[in-house]
């Protein structure tokens, strides 16, 4: 049975209850948190515990922060691993099971001017297994799971593909450091999505659903049987969590997605 979570923003109301309320009256499972920067995702520890207490499932939070782990500059990395260690402490606290995070967003694109990355392939590898072995260790510690996310050319120019991120996994060998796949990025990227799930089962952990054009899954042309089917296929028991923007009424549009997922799964 296909498990279904809504990002939180996507849900109307005021309070975590309340949009929990709304959730499981659409047929999700839970609801993924967003993370925002300057540490706003440890701040909001109170209302989390009380939504915790009150029976709100909240497996997972998505990063929603200005700079990355990837990051050129130095001081923004080393933000970025703080900001991100401090939401795997509250996504741990809450009982969660983990926290996503690109390599970077918008942060270069080869495929835009100037198309020349400020620093060299050998010096961004380093960088990403630093970061991805530090995020990886006290995530293991707090008993939560890293989710390492590729996203498309246009948005990261690092880590684009699922073979890319296993790769780099490979590299940290830590369990506690797996992917988090979208379905949107994915579409993009791999020539085969199908596929691409099946080559990187081991080290899949998470997935987020979106369709081709970003929207809620069912607007687009994404082939849900098949992309669905090989989730199957390796036996993810994880949640799909729905990050898209919504096309016709927003209410009707949330509530389709877990009968056009569990439909398109069956």
């Amino acid at each position: 049975m296909l498990k279904t979570a809504c990002q939180e923003q996507l849900l109307p109301g005021t309070t975590l209850q309340e949009k929990w309320d709304h959730a499981t009256s659409a047929g999700y499972d839970a609801v993924e948190l967003r993370g925002k920067g300057g540490f706003a995702f440890r701040d909001r520890l109170p209302e989390l515990r009380a939504a915790h207490r009150d029976g709100v499932v909240m497996p997972t939070v998505c990063v929603d922060m200005l700079h990355f782990f990837g990051a050129f500059d130095a001081d923004l990395r080393r933000d970025a691993v703080e900001q991100m260690k401090s939401q795997l402490s509250v996504i741990a606290e809450i009982g969660g099971s983990g926290a996503q995070t690109p390599a970077s967003y918008g942060m270069f694109s080869r495929r835009l001017p100037p198309f020349e990355v400020p620093r060299g392939e050998e010096e961004e590898r380093t960088v990403l297994l630093e970061g991805l072995t530090e995020l990886g260790e006290y995530a293991r510690a707090e008993g939560v799971t890293l989710y390492l996310e590729p996203l498309n050319r246009y948005e990261d120019h690092m880590v684009n593909r699922l073979d890319q991120a296993v790769d780099l996994i490979r590299a940290v060998g830590l369990d506690s450091v797996r992917i988090g796949i979208d379905s949107y990025h994915m579409n993009i990227e791999e020539a085969d999505p199908a596929a691409a799930i099946l080559a990187a089962a081991p080290y899949i952990g998470h997935a987020q659903v979106s369709d081709s054009n970003r929207f809620q899954p069912g607007a687009g042309h994404l082939d849900w049987p098949a992309w669905l089917s090989a989730l199957h296929a390796i036996g993810y028991d994880g949640y799909l969590a729905a990050e898209c923007r919504l096309t016709g009424d927003p209410g009707d549009a949330v509530r389709s997605i877990p009968a056009f997922l569990r439909r398109s799964g069956a």
